[in-house]
């Protein structure tokens, strides 16, 4: 009988031996990146109140998110999402600063999805904010942040696409579309579907120079030159705006020499009604879903009483090791570690030879060699385990190298 204690549920999984040293090596490169861009360390609680990721807020479905309750009898959610979070702690904590914040994180999130989308519910995410400024700058440091995360996991392979939140608003805007055809043609465009865009449209009674850019949105894709033929067929003040914006950054982007790893997808929306910006993502061969989704969240910080634009973007760290891995990446951990292999009476001359490394700053762990463990099963154990050395310590105090 299959014993059900040995597995975990649906959606989580363990993360074990050489698997999470790699993680973990490659978490404190990256966070290493962040203290680069001076980025300061927050950690925020692993369960809220409801409210902080509620409707209103603009943050993950409620159906998808792991609700309980206190002894109170007040709704309490897992974090889906980090965003939220820092901004009622800079709320909080923060709410006289008129300059700028920069926090970086990292933990897990907790999203209840399908069981047939096949995806983990639990995943770790590193990330940072950037709270208190609203310009082009702040927009470029953000994406060359995630670059430079991206080159330092050891990816070589990998495109940053750029969209802008009111590329899209300025257009349904200007067509005067009810928000459940907005929110339906939003799906439409984010699918690049654009038989489906060219169906839902034909039901209203539209400008038609907005319905053509509305037609053409999935298909503006490309360099920075396909903003200039959006820009000709925008027709909105606001769509122009939001495209003279991401040309700017783009601008910016060149002064940090990251342009290579950048494209423009006027079709990108996002599931999070908060972005109200510049939004982004990464992506690279091997995973097919995005490794980093970032963007511009100006109102979000409103909502808990902190009147501040803000920036922010999550790396997405399981995809990335899969990424990695998929594409023959090698994560080069520590193999410095010393086992000390000894026999059941020179225990004393072994615990002080690893004391001794373990002052000189080494890493020493001790192992007793049972009657019905050979020399050589210890020596297979330690590298098996990870031990870059092997020792045998004799009852005699004698140590030699296996």
């Amino acid at each position: 009988m299959e014993n059900r204690l040995l597995h975990t549920p649906e959606g989580v999984r363990d993360i074990y031996n050489t698997e999470c040293e790699k993680k973990q090596v490659l978490q404190n490169r990256l966070f290493s990146v962040l203290k680069q861009y001076g980025y300061q360390a927050i950690e925020t609680p692993t369960f809220e109140y409801f409210d902080v990721f509620s409707r209103e807020v603009g943050t993950t479905a409620s159906k998808e998110l792991f609700k309980f309750f206190d002894r109170e009898g007040n709704t309490l959610v897992m974090r889906p999402d980090f965003t939220p979070s820092i901004a009622r702690s800079a709320a909080k904590y923060y709410h006289d600063e008129d300059m700028p914040i920069r926090f970086g994180y990292m933990g897990n999130t907790f999203i209840n999805h399908l069981s047939l989308q096949g995806r983990l519910k639990e995943t770790t995410q590193l990330g940072a904010e950037l709270i208190g400024d609203d310009s082009v700058n702040g927009d470029a440091e953000m994406i060359a942040l995630m670059i430079r995360c991206l080159k330092t996991a050891g990816l070589k392979e990998f495109q940053v696409s750029i969209g802008h939140m009111d590329f899209f608003k300025g257009l349904t805007q200007a067509a005067q579309l009810e928000e459940d055809t907005e929110y339906e043609l939003r799906e439409l465009i984010s699918n690049k579907n654009p038989f489906g865009v060219e169906e839902l449209l034909a039901e209203h009674n539209i400008p038609r120079n907005i319905k053509e850019c509305l037609k053409m949105t999935p298909e503006f894709f490309g360099s920075i030159d396909m903003l200039a033929k959006a820009k000709e067929m925008a027709g909105n003040e606001r769509s122009k705006a939001a495209l003279e914006r991401l040309e700017a950054v783009y601008a910016a982007l060149k002064v940090y020499g990251v342009e290579d790893y950048v494209t423009f997808d006027l079709g990108m929306v996002s599931k999070y009604k908060y972005y109200t910006g510049v939004i982004f993502k990464a992506y690279t061969y091997g995973v097919g879903e995005a490794l980093i989704t970032g963007g511009r969240y100006d109102g979000l910080l409103k909502h808990f009483g902190k009147d501040a634009a803000a920036i922010g973007c999550v790396l997405m760290v399981n995809q990335l090791l899969a990424a990695l891995s998929r594409q023959k990446i090698a994560i080069d951990t520590e193999q410095d570690a010393i086992l000390l292999v000894y026999e059941a009476d020179g225990a004393e001359e072994a615990v002080r030879k690893a004391e001794e490394l373990r002052g000189e700053g080494r890493k020493a762990a001790l192992l007793m060699r049972k009657e019905n463990h050979t020399l050589e099963d210890c020596i297979a154990y330690g590298k098996r385990n990870g031990f870059g050395t092997i020792y045998h310590v004799a009852p005699e105090g004698k140590v030699t190298e296996q």
